[in-house]
């Protein structure tokens, strides 16, 4: 101080000196109590409340990384998709991707199929789970040997429902009748085995498995394909009790509760009768609505389908037994207690799901097909970018989240518009032929789910290999 003294300061330098020491003391307090009293606490993201979103404990077992997935068609398998992108992209898995956005569906699974792939184990492969014609020999070249296999169904009436929505212009059966019931009454009348596409329209879920999906039924033959299925899966859920099924899988894969809770995608948007308004998964066009008589001769219809749902609905809830009811219905009360948290924070109006073309963000517009049209998600504004992008990850639609885990897997890669087609080289036929216009260009050209080129009413090479139920 007697520095200071010794010279005499004007009132400008008297202020500038005052605010040098109410900065310096300001500082100096902050780094005391750690800047509580400069700056307020950054919010923090939703998803780091590990509090909230680990869930009841699960023992000493450790996180399964080695994960294959077969996706079967229209059983909720999108959603179930996301959850493995999500948890692969959080904990930096490598994916086996498709070349485009199946794995040369509907042909058998081959292992030239994956993206990246150079042999037998060459490259270690941590999940797969886009659509495939599941064949074991060929998956097991490419996915490590302690891989947990699982897989989901569905009532083969509701997915009937669902499969004419979604694939009426795909499939020759589906399009020539007048509606699923005119289907249902006499589906002989317009099914044909030989028409590609058809597969669609019998027993999906039996051709999805690998499985010869126009055999004749017989006991002992749905037996044996169920038998495959079991030595194949350790687990097998089921799209109507999705919740449950999602306690199961995450005490299977000893994941946080976080992992598998979803939102749902690639739901179909229901009219009411008065054509006015979004009604749930309750109602259904005339076109779908089927007599108790029509749902019985679905059921028929896809025999094998139906005896495998059976089957695996009965060890479905042996497994619930086992695990605990009381336990179950605790656990999917939390389970939707964090999904209500999470559509309130993450979702617009509620979590309401949306027209496609209603949504701002095009990049996450889900692919439209069909009679219906598929439903999407809108983000909350003013997130912070953590809890944006972890919102952003759950709603993200498939086509479009494959894209983005292509690019960073395979940065230096070679990105064009014919990418998608490249992966189904063997199962469509690129449209070679000279420009068309009106009706011929219409009926000559059809569009599979990821919008890869159909060729139209031709004969499907046999590709079953007889005998053999793995």
């Amino acid at each position: 101080m007697r520095w200071l003294g010794c010279y005499r300061l004007g009132p400008m330098w008297k202020v500038l000196l005052v605010f040098v020491v109410i900065a310096f003391a300001g500082q100096l307090l902050g780094v005391l109590f750690n800047k509580s009293w400069v700056q307020p606490e950054r919010p923090r993201s939703l998803f780091s409340l590990s509090e909230n979103g680990q869930g009841p404990p699960l023992g000493s077992c450790r996180p399964q990384t080695h994960i294959m997935f077969l996706k079967t068609h229209k059983t909720a398998s999108s959603t179930i998709l996301n959850m493995l992108y999500r948890f692969g992209e959080e904990q930096g898995l490598r994916f086996a991707l498709p070349m485009g956005y199946q794995f040369g569906y509907p042909l058998p699974f081959i292992a030239q199929r994956v993206k990246g792939y150079r042999g037998p184990h060459v490259a270690e492969y941590d999940i797969m789970g886009n659509h495939m014609r599941f064949y074991k020999p060929e998956v097991d070249k490419v996915m490590p040997a302690n891989t947990f296999y699982f897989s989901i169904l569905r009532d083969p009436v509701a997915l009937a429902e669902s499969s004419y929505a979604y694939y009426k212009n795909v499939a020759p059966a589906f399009r020539r009748s007048k509606g699923l019931g005119d289907f249902a009454d006499n589906p002989k009348k317009y099914y044909d085995p030989r028409l590609r596409n058809n597969h669609y329209a019998r027993n999906l879920l039996w051709f999805d498995f690998g499985l010869d999906h126009n055999a004749n039924y017989s006991l002992a033959l749905a037996k044996r394909g169920e038998a495959a299925v079991r030595r194949n899966f350790k687990l097998i859920l089921l799209s109507e009790y999705f919740d449950q099924s999602m306690v199961l899988l995450r005490h299977a894969l000893c994941w946080p509760l976080d992992a598998v809770v979803s939102f749902s995608l690639n739901a179909r948007q229901q009219i009411s009768k008065s054509r006015s308004a979004w009604v749930g998964k309750a109602a259904a066009p005339a076109s779908l609505q089927l007599t108790e008589e029509q749902r019985q001769k679905l059921r028929e219809w896809n025999a094998l389908d139906w005896h495998l749902y059976q089957a695996f609905n009965s060890t479905f809830w042996n497994k619930v037994e086992r695990f605990g009811q009381a336990r179950m219905d605790t656990e999917v009360t939390l389970l939707r207690s964090r999904r209500d948290v999470l559509a309130r924070i993450c979702l617009r109006d509620g979590g309401r799901p949306i027209e496609a073309s209603l949504i701002r963000d095009r990049a996450i517009r889900p692919f439209q097909s069909g009679l219906v049209k598929i439903l999407g998600y809108e983000l909350q504004p003013g997130l912070d970018n953590a809890t944006r992008q972890a919102c952003l990850r759950m709603i993200r639609p498939e086509i479009q989240y494959k894209d983005l885990l292509d690019l960073r897997q395979f940065p230096r890669a070679q990105q064009h518009p014919g990418a998608a087609a490249a992966g189904n080289a063997l199962a469509v036929k690129k449209d070679s032929s000279p420009r068309r216009t009106g009706q011929q260009a219409r009926e000559s050209l059809e569009r599979d789910w990821d919008g890869t080129i159909l060729v139209r009413n031709k004969s499907q090479v046999h590709v079953d290999i007889k005998g053999k139920l793995r």
